[in-house]
C-alpha cells in the first residue's frame, strides 16, 4: 500500500474539514456566478413546483378528510356552566393522531358552527367521518349536562330566491403567541347573537370556527417565537413602534431591561403556551336573497332587479360587518383582523382547513366556540329533558318481567320491571297524549300473553279498543268484556254478591259516600247500609238480590214486610221498626237523597243489564287467576257519575276477590294486575289507600295507577300513592307537578327535565329487587299492528262464555 492519505470527498472532509468547506463554498459561488442565468429560473421553478405540490397535497387531504363528514346539532341545556366549553375542547385534544397516521391522510379537524336563520340559532358541530360519531355526541353531552347532541340534523336552506352571499375570514393580527381576551364579565356571544337577530325569510348567517389539535411541530414553531420574545430579539410589533422601525434599528434589549409592557406580554404569552394548543381558523358568510320582481319583462323590470340586487348587497355587507365586529370583544394582547373570503358559500360548505391556522389555547377557543351562557338568549334552540341511561340492575323484559319501553340514552336496550317488583305498584302521571295509554297497553299485552290475571278499567274507551285488536289468541275464552257500545247483553257484575255481607256493604256504601260526598249525610248512609244488609241477610228474600231491589225495599210496603220478616239482627229490626213509624212525607224526606242518586244510576239500560239484572255471570276470583276483564266505561256515553260508579264497583269487587286469597298459601297465589286509567275516579273504597296497597302486595295484586296531574288527587290519595306506589313513571308534566315529582327523581332529573320531556318519553324510577333504582329516562315502544278480526273474535267469545242468556221477563 502507498503512504498517501485518504482520497475522495469523504476522506478530504475527515482529514481537512476547513479546506473542504472553503473549497465547497468557492465551487458553489463559482457555479452561481458563471451559470446564474440558468440556475435562477431553475430554482424558481423548483420552488414553484414544490409550493404547487404542497398546495395540491393539502387540497387532496382536505377533500378526503371532509368527504362523508357528519353534523351534530347541539341543543342547549337550560343552564350552561361557563367552564363547560373548556371541558369539551380539553376532551377533544385526544383526537390528535400520531405523526405516522397523519403523514399522508393529515390531521382531522372539527367545525363549530353558529347558523342563524329566521327560525333562530342552531349550533352545530361538524366532524369528518374519521371521528367516531358516538364519541363526539358523548363528549358534548358530558361537557354540557342536559344538552342534547342530535346527529345528522342539518337545517334546510330557507332561501327561495337567488341569493347574494358575502363573507370573510378572521385571522390574528399580531403574532399568535400573544393571547386573546378570555376573562369576559358577560357572555362574549352576545354581540354575535345580536348580529343574527331579525333575519327575514331566506336570509341566513353562518359562522364557522375550524379547529384541530396542534401538532408537536406546530407548537415548537410557536415556542421558537416565544423564545425570541423572551430573549428580546423577537418583540411583537406594536403600532406605536412603527415610526421607530422606519427611522432607526432598535437595539436588542437585555431580558432584565425590558419595559413593563414587554414583561406583561411575555407573561401573557407564557400563560397561553402553558396548556394544549389548537390550530384554528374562523370563517363567516351572510346570504341575502335578491327578491326579483314578478312584473313583465321590460326596462322597469331590469331596473327593479338592479335595485333589488343593490339592496341585497348592501344588506349582506352590513350584516357581515356586524358579524366581524362581534369578535372585537376578544381583543386584548391580540385581536382579529378581517380578510375577504372568495366564494364564502362554497368555503363554508366544504369546511376545508387552511394550510396554516392560528394557534389558540383552550380558554381562548372556549371563548370563541361555546353555547350561549344567557338563559334568555333569543332564538337559541334549547334541549328538553336530559336523557339518563337505566342502571344495569333494571331488568330486560321477558317471561318474568313486563316491558316498559326502551332506553333513550346509551346502548339501545329494552327496559322492564319484574313481576315481583310490580307488586310494589306503579304510578303513571302525564298529560293527555304523552304516551300513558301506550305504556299501559304494552304491559297489559305482556300480562295477557304470559297468562297472568288482568283487570282493566278504562273511562275513555280507546285503551280497551286498542287491546281488543291486539290480544293474543290465547285470550279467547278467558276475556270478559263490559262495553256499552256492544249491542249484545253485557256480562253481569252483581255488586251485592258475596259471602261476606259486611265487607260488600262497606265497599258499596263507601263508594257512594265518596262519589257523592257533597250530598251524602249520615242519615243517607244509615238508610243505604241498613237496606243493603237487610237484602243480603234476610232469609225470606229470593236467592239473588241486586241494587235495583233497594228502591223496592224502601217504597213497597208488601215487599218490605216480606223481606224484613227474615231479618234476625236486632239492630236491623229496630231500624225497620223506626222506619215503619214514619209518615209518608217523613219517609220521602229520609229516603229522597238516596233514591234520587239510585234512580239516576239505574235508569240507564246498560246499568240495569250490568248491575241489576241478576247474579254475576263471571267470577273475579277466576279472572285474577289468569283471566282478563276489560271494563270499558266511556264518559261520553255513560256520563261522568255513572262511569265513576261502575268503575268503582269493579274495583271494589276486584278487591274483594283479592282479599279472598288470604285463605290460599302465598306460593299458590298467581300474580295479577289491576290497571286504572284516570285512577282518581275509582279509588273510592272506604279504607285508607296505603293500607289497601300494602295488603294488595301480599295478595300478589299489583296496581297500575294512571292519571294526568296531581291536582286530580285528594290530599289523602296523593300522599298514599306517593308513599306506597313505589315505582314512578312521569311523562311530560306541568311545572307545578314537576316540582313535586322532582323529589322522586332527584338527583338525576330535575323539575325542568320533567316538564320538558318529549313525546312518548318518560322519566322512570323503578323498584328493582325490592329497592329503588336511580331515575332514568325511556321511550315507550309503539304497539304491534292490529290483528285482523281479533276484536270481533274477542267480543264474540265474551258474549258466548260470559254473557247472560236473553231474558223474556223478570
Amino acid at each position: 500500500m502507498s503512504g498517501s492519505g485518504p482520497s475522495g470527498l469523504l476522506g478530504r472532509l475527515l482529514t481537512d474539514p476547513n479546506t473542504w468547506w472553503q473549497s465547497a463554498i468557492e465551487t458553489v459561488v463559482s457555479l452561481g456566478t458563471t451559470h446564474w442565468p440558468t440556475l435562477l429560473p431553475a430554482a424558481a421553478g423548483c420552488t414553484a413546483a414544490y409550493l404547487a405540490a404542497c398546495r395540491s397535497l393539502h387540497r387532496r387531504r382536505q377533500q378526503r378528510l371532509t368527504a362523508g363528514g357528519f353534523v351534530v346539532t347541539i341543543l342547549s341545556p337550560p343552564a350552561v356552566e361557563p367552564g363547560a366549553a373548556a371541558t369539551l375542547w380539553s376532551h377533544l385534544v385526544g383526537l390528535l393522531r400520531p405523526w405516522r397516521r397523519r403523514l399522508l391522510p393529515g390531521q382531522p379537524h372539527l367545525a363549530f358552527e353558529y347558523h342563524f336563520t329566521p327560525a333562530g340559532l342552531s349550533i352545530r358541530l361538524w366532524a369528518p367521518s374519521a371521528v367516531p360519531q358516538a364519541l363526539l355526541c358523548r363528549a358534548v353531552e358530558a361537557a354540557w349536562p342536559g344538552a342534547h347532541a342530535q346527529p345528522g340534523l342539518v337545517p334546510a336552506s330557507l332561501a327561495k330566491y337567488e341569493p347574494f352571499t358575502t363573507g370573510g375570514t378572521l385571522r390574528l393580527a399580531r403574532p399568535e403567541i400573544l393571547p386573546l381576551r378570555t376573562d369576559h364579565g358577560s357572555d362574549p356571544l352576545r354581540a354575535l347573537l345580536g348580529a343574527g337577530l331579525a333575519l327575514q325569510p331566506g336570509e341566513s348567517i353562518t359562522v364557522s370556527v375550524l379547529a384541530r389539535p396542534a401538532t408537536g411541530r406546530r407548537v415548537r414553531r410557536a415556542k421558537h417565537q416565544l423564545q425570541r420574545l423572551r430573549s428580546g430579539t423577537g418583540n411583537p410589533i406594536r403600532a406605536g413602534q412603527l415610526l421607530d422601525l422606519l427611522t432607526h434599528r432598535p437595539s436588542r434589549a437585555a431580558p432584565g431591561n425590558r419595559d413593563p409592557e414587554q414583561n406583561a406580554e411575555l407573561r401573557a404569552a407564557l400563560t397561553k403556551a402553558a396548556g394544549p394548543q389548537w390550530e384554528t381558523a374562523i370563517r363567516y358568510g351572510v346570504t341575502i336573497p335578491v327578491r326579483q320582481s314578478e312584473a313583465a319583462p321590460g326596462r322597469d323590470t331590469e331596473e327593479a332587479i338592479r335595485k333589488a340586487s343593490e339592496a341585497a348587497r348592501a344588506r349582506a355587507r352590513g350584516r357581515a360587518h356586524a358579524v366581524a365586529s362581534a369578535f372585537a370583544v376578544h381583543s386584548a394582547r391580540n385581536f382579529y383582523s378581517r380578510r375577504h373570503l372568495r366564494h364564502p358559500d362554497r368555503q363554508l360548505a366544504a369546511r376545508h382547513f387552511p394550510r396554516r391556522g392560528d394557534l389558540l389555547s383552550i380558554p381562548e377557543l372556549a371563548a370563541l366556540a361555546h353555547l350561549p351562557l344567557d338563559p334568555a338568549a333569543p332564538g337559541v334552540q334549547r334541549a328538553g329533558a336530559r336523557s339518563i341511561a337505566p342502571s344495569a340492575a333494571v331488568p330486560l323484559p321477558g317471561p318474568l318481567a313486563k316491558p316498559l319501553g326502551t332506553a333513550d340514552f346509551g346502548p339501545v336496550r329494552p327496559v322492564g320491571i319484574t313481576v315481583a317488583d310490580s307488586r310494589h305498584h306503579l304510578h303513571i302521571i302525564g298529560a293527555t297524549g304523552s304516551g300513558k295509554s301506550t305504556l299501559m297497553a304494552t304491559m297489559i299485552l305482556a300480562d295477557a300473553t304470559a297468562g297472568r290475571g288482568v283487570v282493566v278499567i278504562d273511562p275513555k274507551g280507546d285503551l280497551v279498543n286498542d287491546l281488543l285488536a291486539r290480544l293474543p289468541e290465547s285470550a279467547l275464552g278467558r276475556t270478559v268484556l263490559i262495553d256499552p257500545d256492544d249491542h249484545a247483553l253485557p256480562p253481569r257484575l252483581n255488586v251485592l254478591d258475596g259471602a261476606d255481607a259486611d265487607m260488600v256493604v262497606d265497599n258499596l256504601v263507601g263508594v257512594f259516600r265518596r262519589i257523592f260526598a257533597a250530598f251524602w249525610g249520615p242519615r243517607t248512609d244509615d238508610v243505604m247500609r241498613a237496606a243493603c244488609l237487610t237484602l243480603m241477610t234476610s232469609t225470606t228474600t229470593r236467592s239473588t238480590v241486586t241494587l235495583a231491589d233497594i228502591p223496592r225495599l224502601l217504597t213497597e210496603p208488601s215487599y218490605r214486610r216480606r223481606t224484613t220478616a227474615g231479618v234476625n239482627d236486632r239492630v236491623l229490626r229496630g231500624f225497620w221498626a223506626w222506619y215503619e213509624q214514619l209518615s209518608e212525607p217523613s219517609r220521602a224526606a229520609v229516603t229522597g237523597p238516596l233514591m234520587n242518586k239510585l234512580r239516576a244510576f239505574l235508569l240507564r239500560p246498560f246499568v240495569q243489564h250490568t248491575i241489576a239484572a241478576g247474579a254475576s255471570t263471571f267470577d273475579l276470583d277466576t279472572v285474577l287467576d289468569g283471566g282478563i276483564a276489560l271494563v270499558r266505561l266511556p264518559k261520553g256515553v255513560l256520563g261522568e257519575e255513572t262511569a265513576r260508579l261502575l268503575g268503582s264497583f269493579a274495583v271494589a269487587k276486584t278487591w274483594q276477590a283479592a282479599t279472598r286469597r288470604a285463605g290460599t298459601r302465598e306460593q299458590d297465589r298467581r300474580d295479577a294486575a289491576l290497571y286504572l286509567d284516570e285512577c282518581h275516579n275509582f279509588l273510592t273504597l272506604p279504607y285508607p289507600l296505603e293500607d289497601m296497597l300494602a295488603e294488595a302486595r301480599g295478595y300478589r295484586l299489583g296496581l297500575v295507577l294512571a292519571h294526568q296531574h296531581l291536582a286530580q288527587l285528594p290530599h289523602d290519595l296523593r300522599e298514599g300513592i306517593s308513599a306506597n306506589a313505589r315505582s314512578k313513571i312521569a311523562f311530560n308534566s306541568s311545572p307545578e307537578d314537576a316540582r313535586d315529582l322532582e323529589r322522586h327523581m332527584a338527583p338525576n332529573l330535575s323539575a325542568h327535565d320533567l316538564s320538558h320531556l318529549g313525546a312518548y318519553q318518560a322519566a322512570a324510577r323503578i323498584v328493582t329487587g325490592g329497592a329503588n333504582s336511580p331515575a332514568c329516562t325511556l321511550r315507550t315502544t309503539p304497539l304491534p299492528a292490529p290483528v285482523p278480526g281479533r276484536a270481533t273474535a274477542i267480543r264474540r267469545s265474551s258474549r258466548t262464555t260470559y254473557g247472560p242468556a236473553p231474558r223474556t221477563g223478570r
